[in-house]
């Protein structure tokens, strides 16, 4: 059934959980306090998805295979880092299905997304277009004139609006078909007429090689793999992952393998019961022996101590109102 709302979260792993719902996985890795919203319209056939960001982070991002998604900023602000390139402004992101790529943001941000089943984008690509329609088998950066970019990011901005402020309008059936109609036809317009901005051979193998990086974190987190031990693991050299790195994260990849070892240790922290855990035990448990230098870096990280985020109440800062 059509409808929409809002919500904002202080959280990362929260606003992780929503945006799974949306059929989005991702793991954020924040770089200053963390503060998100997400606005999103289920129309009859379409999601919309409004996401507004307030700090700098990072972000891998798996697209479900049961979804054709595009995504693209509103050109307000700085624009992100897709698969280790700057957006320019009016470019958008026609994914492939089950895409798995990096995001970076330097500062406050907003990424639109917009998601339908893949069949039934391509029966109204071919449909609207009178040609031949699919989705591409690798992601790619399209750059439609930038009327139609204007167009398209007008009609996805009202939808939100309504979401926000009128959700139950969107409740009414020929409502949300007509608002619907109109993002279909202005989207399929942007993807059948838009020149490409195609990537090397250099850039998808880097790509490639990121996603392996995740592969390897996920399966490790538990403690600090050091860069010979990863290049060992991915099968790369020393050289290539730590340009792979600065090109799609903006850091070393000792840096980032902190980040998101901290970053379960909040979790953990967060969720745990202050009678029966302790900072220490749990440090020790994600490979942090000094803790001294391990609290100093937590708190640089996420604006408070390691004991702070263990005493809170689990949920009170599930979302802001």
């Amino acid at each position: 059934m059509p409808g929409g709302g809002t919500r904002t979260f202080l959280e990362p792993d929260y606003y992780e959980a929503s945006l799974r719902r949306a059929k989005v996985e991702a793991v954020i890795v924040p770089q200053a306090k963390f503060r998100a919203r997400i606005t999103w319209a289920e129309l009859h056939h379409l999601q919309v998805l409004r996401c507004e960001e307030d700090s700098p982070r990072i972000a891998y991002v798996q697209l479900t295979p049961e979804l054709a998604f595009v995504t693209f900023p509103t050109g307000s602000e700085r624009l992100p880092v897709w698969r280790g390139r700057e957006m320019q402004a009016g470019d958008i992101m026609f994914h492939s299905r089950g895409e798995r790529l990096h995001q970076t943001t330097l500062g406050h941000s907003v990424w639109n997304v917009i998601a339908m089943e893949p069949a039934q984008l391509e029966r109204y690509g071919r449909a609207l277009s009178g040609t031949p329609f699919s989705l591409p088998p690798e992601g790619r950066a399209l750059q439609p004139s930038p009327r139609l970019a204007a167009r398209l990011r007008r009609l996805h901005a009202q939808a939100c609006r309504l979401a926000e402020r009128k959700s139950k309008i969107l409740s009414h059936s020929e409502v949300a078909r007509a608002i619907e109609q109109g993002v279909i036809q202005a989207l399929v317009t942007c993807l059948t007429t838009a020149s490409v901005r195609t990537d090397g051979y250099a850039k998808r193998h880097h790509a490639r090689i990121m996603v392996r990086l995740e592969e390897v974190l996920a399966d490790h987190l538990s403690r600090p793999l050091q860069v010979p031990e990863l290049c060992d693991r991915i099968v790369v050299s020393d050289r290539t992952l730590r340009s792979c790195c600065a090109e799609f994260l903006g850091m070393t990849p000792s840096h980032y393998v902190l980040l998101r070892r901290l970053k379960e240790v909040r979790l953990v922290l967060r969720d745990a019961d202050p009678d029966k855990a302790n900072v220490a035990e749990v440090a020790h448990r994600f490979g942090f022996m000094q803790l001294g230098r391990f609290a100093g870096t937590y708190r640089a990280t996420f604006g408070e101590t390691p004991s702070t985020t263990l005493q809170r109440i689990p949920g009170v800062r599930l979302a802001a109102p």
